[in-house]
């Protein structure tokens, strides 16, 4: 586990989710240590990245949004060797497990729909340690916090609750749901 990451958002619980160049620039004028980049292309990755990494933060960047780049390991390889990043966001447990040998912090995603995305987080924390990630984050952050308390209890890993999230309501009831971060693309959260 990359614990370094994990501590950083312990201690910082609200993450910047960037769209676009606008939202980069807005983020870094915020105390927000942690920023999910969700855009991109293999050109413009590097640059995004060392703007966020020049304001000394956390870059994590989302490998199933960022155009060009294939949802294999060869693009893990990519984002290790030329860029600055501090790890991956993907919806891809074989991409987790690719990162983690490479040293790169690790945030698995799943979309919270019905039972079985509930069962598929089941079935990722009985995986053996090496194939889990540093956290997982479920998307949408606004779900039930009975449904958050379940994850948490079912989960080897930290959770994040991503998505939707907009004021400071629902950061605190994830929070004292057992969530250990959010992240949000709304800059009004990143100024709480």
């Amino acid at each position: 586990m990359e614990r370094k990451f994990v501590d950083k958002i312990e201690a910082a619980p609200i993450i910047a989710a960037v769209k676009d160049d606008r939202d980069l620039e807005l983020c870094l004028k915020t105390e927000v240590d942690v920023v999910f980049i969700l855009y991109g292309d293999v050109c413009s990755i590097q640059e995004i990245i060392d703007k966020i990494k020049d304001s000394d933060r956390t870059a994590m960047v989302h490998m199933d949004l960022i155009a060009g780049l294939a949802p294999r390991e060869e693009a893990v390889d990519f984002i290790r060797k030329k860029t600055r990043a501090d790890g991956i966001i993907t919806t891809r447990a074989n991409l987790v497990r690719h990162a983690r040998e490479l040293g790169l912090a690790t945030v698995l995603r799943f979309f919270i729909l019905d039972a079985m995305a509930l069962s598929n987080i089941e079935k990722q924390a009985q995986l053996p340690y090496s194939a889990q990630p540093d956290v997982i984050e479920v998307l949408p952050g606004i779900i039930e916090p009975k449904v958050i308390k379940r994850i948490c209890k079912m989960s080897r890993v930290p959770v994040i609750a991503g998505g939707l999230i907009r004021d400071k309501e629902a950061v605190m009831n994830m929070l004292r749901s057992g969530a250990v971060a959010i992240s949000t693309s709304s800059p009004e959260v990143w100024l709480l």
